[in-house]
């Protein structure tokens, strides 16, 4: 007897979205009251309400200057992403083969998150320059701790019976790498390239912030709107950043279901 797959019904979806749509019209709500009968008149600068901060996106100029800006630091966010990525993947999987290597680089994966981000920038920049691959420098440093510590949980918490039975059957290590511990730790994975695509973003962003120099990114473009008291057009800047990281964790969560939700738990299957 064979059990028909359910499909989500759209009262579900509706009834999904309510709660988020709820807070998003509270969050307004409370932004037009802050803005008309909190502030006074003078200080009614530092907060425009929503109507004014989305009128700037139909200004051509303005538009122009942000999505081109986007484009810059979602272009540091992917290379920086995805160099962090194949680093974090290559240490974990080391770490996972050897304790004497776990014992040695795991400090070190630590210390990558405790590194304080906006204390170096200055240090990146004087090395490195204040261009593309500094900030893709700053993305890799904030994006790559959960590349390793998700994979490694994933490597290293293979079932104890399936171990042994690649034991028993003298696996190599090699053999046991591919077949076990490299399935069993896919969906952590995803959620490693979930957590870190965020960050990325935010890296970028930082990293472009405090440069304060070089291709225009989202970060710069702050700073300058900031500079010049323009509340309207910084506070569009820093939705369009929080909307880019949003989309970018967005996505890697919608891979990971499309590739590993049909037999992890952790990914939607049942």
């Amino acid at each position: 007897m064979t059990i028909a797959a359910t499909k989500p019904r759209p009262l579900g979806t509706l009834a999904r979205l309510i709660g988020p749509l709820a807070v998003f019209a509270l969050i307004i709500a409370m932004w037009y009251a802050i803005s008309y009968w909190v502030l006074d008149e003078t200080e009614k600068f530092l907060l425009p309400p929503p109507h004014e901060v989305f009128a700037v996106f139909f200004d051509p100029k303005v538009r122009g200057d942000v999505l081109a800006a986007t484009w810059v630091t979602a272009k540091a966010a992917l290379i920086g992403l995805g160099i962090a990525f194949v680093l974090g993947s290559i240490t974990a999987i080391a770490m996972a083969q050897a304790r004497w290597v776990q014992n040695a680089l795991y400090p070190y994966v630590i210390l990558m998150q405790t590194i304080p981000i906006l204390a170096i920038v200055p240090v990146i920049g004087f090395w490195f320059g204040y261009d593309l691959g500094a900030r893709v420098i700053v993305c890799v440093i904030i994006a790559m701790f959960p590349l390793v510590i998700n994979p490694l949980q994933g490597l290293l918490g293979v079932d104890r019976g399936l171990n042994d039975l690649f034991t028993l059957g003298n696996a190599s290590r090699w053999t046991r790498l591919v077949k076990l511990q490299l399935p069993n730790a896919a969906p952590d994975f995803f959620v490693g390239l979930q957590s870190a695509a965020g960050l990325a973003v935010t890296g970028s962003v930082v990293g472009d912030f405090f440069f304060g120099r070089g291709e225009i990114g989202l970060g710069l473009l702050l700073s300058r709107y900031s500079s010049r008291l323009m509340s309207a057009e910084m506070l569009a800047t820093v939705i369009l950043a929080c909307l880019l990281g949003l989309a970018a964790f967005w996505i890697f969560g919608a891979l990971g279901r499309r590739m590993v939700g049909r037999w992890s738990q952790a990914w939607g299957a049942a």
